[in-house]
């Protein structure tokens, strides 16, 4: 290419639906940390504050809400073996992002694990504190030796060989 040859601009690839369910789920996730309001009563808000309601994966929304809401005990029992404080002390931004990550480790097995993760950070980069993306990797990353112990490890065979 010459000098007066530009690239092609490089477009931002539309985010997924998926990926636009979980941060309206971590939306709705950081109210329910702070208030404990009812899980519907919280997704009724979301619904009119959100423009692109009608544009997201509401199956998945779902899934995501309303069960770290009913889940969030045996959630946080998870967490709690791979954090380096109680739950209750996270952040409600990372809180939030984690449960979200376990709840689709233990629950959306369709989800490969490295794309959970990969999730969990992206929303932590977008959402969360400076380095709080790196925090959610590494506790996702130990979450997901336990939760899927044989998918993790096929992985890192086939990456050593």
């Amino acid at each position: 290419m010459n000098a007066d040859t530009k690239a092609p601009a490089k477009r931002s690839p539309a985010r997924s639906t998926r990926r636009r369910s979980r941060e309206v789920a971590l939306q709705g996730l950081y109210q329910w940390l702070l208030s404990r309001a009812d899980a519907s009563e919280i997704e009724s808000h979301l619904q009119e504050q959100d423009e692109g309601f009608d544009k997201l994966d509401r199956m998945h929304l779902d899934a995501l809400l309303h069960g770290c809401i009913r889940d969030a005990d045996a959630l946080d029992a998870v967490l709690a073996r791979h954090v380096d404080r109680k739950t209750s002390l996270l952040s409600p931004v990372e809180h939030a992002i984690l449960m979200i990550g376990v709840y689709e480790l233990t629950h959306c097995l369709d989800i490969p694990y490295r794309v959970a993760i990969n999730e969990g950070v992206e929303l932590a980069k977008s959402f969360g504190g400076t380095d709080g993306h790196k925090y959610v990797n590494g506790v996702l990353d130990k979450a997901a030796a336990e939760l899927r112990p044989t998918e993790v490890a096929a992985a890192r065979a086939a990456r050593r060989g």
